[in-house]
Parts: structure tokens; C-alpha cells; sequence
């Protein structure tokens, strides 16, 4: 009888384990392989870079967004260079993407999406309507403490400009693809680091959605 207790309380245990091990795999979002070849020239891309704040809210396929976060700030070449500048090589901000299925972070060196929450938290991202209700929102969030050996104003010129090159990497993309987007400064910023999550010594700098623009 004992036997039979120890192999059933065996058996539970390794069908729990199972079970956590999926969940925590349904957490990542595999992305497809960017597209790196082809594409607009660079010179009409610039000439079609703008800000458009109507958006649709058609969403925004697996194949698009993988593209569009390695232009943001993938790596593109060995020991984890990316395709924007950074200060010291910090690599100090990180890009969030919240969706309609949560809000997860972009890790470059795996390309993928770390799911961090469940819960919708584009209603925080911006004080606009069009912002709430866009497909994708990316979240540029400097984190200070991989700063921390530079002086408190150097942290935070250096944490806008890296940022600033994120962010135009994203409407270049966007223009080159028939996308639209803008970057938003009308963030409660604090209200969001918490619906985030983040930490003490991580902060928000801009939000910026993407989607299709909305056609009349």
C-alpha cells in the first residue's frame, strides 16, 4: 500500500513539474527570423518618416514585430553588438512591448519575447486614446544601475540619446513598411513603472506605438 502511496505522490509530482516547465515555456515568444535583406532604400525611408497617430487596431503579425525589434535593437554582429549606439556599451535600455496578451521584454541575444505579465497595460502607456488602443506599444526603459559608474546627469543624457536612436531605428522601419507610429511623451511615468513592475533603478523614458495606420 505504501508502495502504491509513494508511486502515486511520484507520479503528481513529475505531472506538476511538467506542468510548470509549459507554463514557463508559453512565457517566451519564439520570434521568427528577422528580414534583413531587401527592403526600401534608405534615402526614400527618410523621406517617408513621419508621425502618424492613426493607427488601426489590426494587429501586428509575429514575422513584423521580429523585424522590427531586430531594427530596433538587435544584434547584428559577434559579441552582442546591436544596430544602435550605445554609451560605454551599457546596453542600458531595454524595449517592452505591451499587447493585448501582456507585456513582455525583447532580449536581443535570444531574439525573443520574455513574457513579464498576463495583464493589458496599454492603457498606462500614454494619455491619448490612440495609444491605449494600439496593437503594439514599445516601452524604452533605461535601466540606471548598468550606469552606475557615471555621474547622475551623464546617466540621464545618455539614457535619452540611446533611446533616441531606438526610437528613430522604429520609424524608419516603420516608414519602409507601411506602418505607423510616434513616440510618446504624455506617459504617467511612474504609474507605469508600476504597472510594469520595474524595479528602483529602472525607468521609463518614452512609449511609442506601432501599428497599421487606419485607413477611412
Amino acid at each position: 500500500m505504501k508502495n502504491i502511496q509513494l508511486l502515486i505522490a511520484i507520479t503528481l509530482l513529475i505531472c506538476i513539474g511538467m506542468s510548470f516547465q509549459v507554463l514557463a515555456e508559453e512565457k517566451n515568444i519564439e520570434l521568427p527570423e528577422a528580414q534583413k535583406e531587401g527592403g526600401m532604400p534608405l534615402m526614400e525611408a527618410l523621406a517617408l518618416r513621419r508621425s502618424q497617430r492613426n493607427l488601426s487596431e489590426e494587429a501586428v503579425s509575429d514575422q513584423i514585430l521580429s523585424s522590427l525589434l531586430w531594427a530596433a535593437t538587435g544584434e547584428n554582429r559577434p559579441n552582442g553588438y546591436r544596430t544602435v549606439p550605445s554609451a560605454r556599451n551599457w546596453r542600458g535600455i531595454d524595449v517592452y512591448v505591451a499587447r493585448p496578451d501582456g507585456l513582455f521584454l525583447y532580449q536581443p541575444d535570444k531574439h525573443r519575447l520574455l513574457q513579464i505579465k498576463t495583464d493589458d497595460v496599454r492603457p498606462h502607456t500614454g494619455g491619448q486614446e490612440f495609444v491605449q488602443k494600439a496593437p503594439v506599444v514599445l516601452i524604452y526603459v533605461a535601466d540606471h544601475a548598468r550606469m552606475a559608474d557615471a555621474p547622475p546627469e551623464a546617466v540621464k543624457f545618455y539614457s535619452a540619446t540611446d533611446t533616441g536612436f531606438i526610437s528613430q531605428n522604429v520609424y524608419l522601419f516603420c516608414a519602409a513598411n507601411d506602418l505607423a507610429t510616434v513616440v510618446v511623451g504624455w506617459v504617467d511615468k511612474e504609474n507605469l513603472k508600476k504597472e510594469m513592475g520595474l524595479s528602483e533603478t529602472q525607468h521609463v523614458i518614452l512609449t511609442q506605438p506601432v501599428g497599421h495606420p487606419a485607413r477611412d
